[in-house]
């Protein structure tokens, strides 16, 4: 059974709309829309087809141009940005090939299955269960992945105005792209940027997510709105970059001293982001500097992560289970 969080539509101006979910923790992401001269373009679908079903209702009540999708964009490949799209109708539905890719690794009836049956997966179904299979009613979800790719960057228009695509991946995952309006001064960034909520690194480079942050902020861009969180400025974006350039330097620092991956997850102070949600993430995060630092050697598998992701957000002092002498509590 779905619970149920708030879910705010803002009005950018310009023809221009942010749908943001809750506090934009696991699964509750955000959507957007773009109207001109009656024409749309939607970024992103939601996790579930109930929920894709409400975001297009609201989006029609607001702009009249809505009553119809002509594109829409994923900006990545995760299902929570992806599994309502079977809701867009005949919409060109674009994404970056590396998207497309990652989608047909992991299909939405396969997700669901997954959730389903979640005690058949060990530590990564427990992991799911509690952080998305708890709250979210994956029953009405389908598969259908973008129908139009493109690598690098991709201009479409909407009406009289012109939308530019811009891949940023790998980062948050492969395929990363965001959704900049130039004449409006406003970027969708995709998991490019989590607002108030540490990051997850799927594919990394975690430089290459720097760049992407270092890239948005050089633009002429007002306001900005996150994958997940509530809508800003550059300075969420700034204090995202922040995060990770303090993330792959402490990671480093571990790295070089010969200390083991989940160890240095525990160690690392994360103090300035104390406000942040789920702050468990930063086990990933730092599997994923040690696995590029060590150039695959130090490659932790995915059910080690979730099950250390899952002691440390239930508040374990530790990475160790049982007693232990280290020097590591939290």
């Amino acid at each position: 059974m779905e619970i149920k969080v708030s879910r705010t539509l803002t009005d950018l101006g310009n023809g221009l709309f942010a749908y943001v979910q809750g506090d934009g923790s696991w699964g509750w992401s955000n959507s957007g829309l773009v109207v001109s001269e009656g024409e749309s373009l939607m970024v992103d679908t939601l996790f579930t087809g109930r929920l894709t079903r409400d975001l297009l209702d609201t989006y029609r009540r607001a702009a009249s141009e809505a009553e119809t999708i002509d594109i829409l964009v994923n900006t990545h490949a995760n299902g929570d940005h992806t599994f309502g799209n079977a809701l867009a109708g005949n919409a060109r539905i674009i994404g970056s090939t590396a998207c497309a890719e990652e989608m047909e690794e992991r299909p939405a009836e396969v997700f669901a299955d997954m959730v389903r049956n979640w005690r058949n997966h060990g530590e990564i179904g427990a992991f799911m269960h509690e952080t998305m299979g708890m709250h979210f009613d994956f029953s009405d979800i389908v598969h259908r992945p973008p129908t139009e790719l493109f690598d690098g960057h991709k201009t479409v228009t909407i009406g009289s105005r012109s939308v530019e695509l811009v891949e940023l991946g790998p980062a948050h995952t492969r395929g990363d792209i965001v959704v900049h309006v130039p004449d409006a001064k406003t970027v969708f960034t995709g998991d490019i940027l989590f607002s108030g909520g540490h990051p997850i690194i799927w594919a990394g480079p975690i430089g290459n997510w720097i760049r992407a942050c270092d890239l948005i902020l050089d633009w002429d861009v007002e306001t900005v709105v996150p994958g997940h969180g509530p809508i800003g400025t550059k300075r969420e974006l700034a204090a995202m970059r922040d995060y990770l350039v303090h993330t792959r330097d402490e990671a480093a620092k571990r790295f070089a001293a010969g200390m083991a991956w989940e160890e240095a997850a525990w160690d690392i102070a994360f103090d300035a982001f104390d406000s942040w949600l789920d702050r468990e993430r930063v086990v990933a995060n730092v599997a994923a500097v040690y696995r590029e630092l060590s150039e695959g050697r130090i490659a932790p598998p995915r059910a080690d992560i979730m099950r250390q992701m899952l002691r440390y957000r239930h508040g374990a002092t530790c990475p160790h289970d049982g007693q232990c002498a280290c020097h590591i509590h939290k």
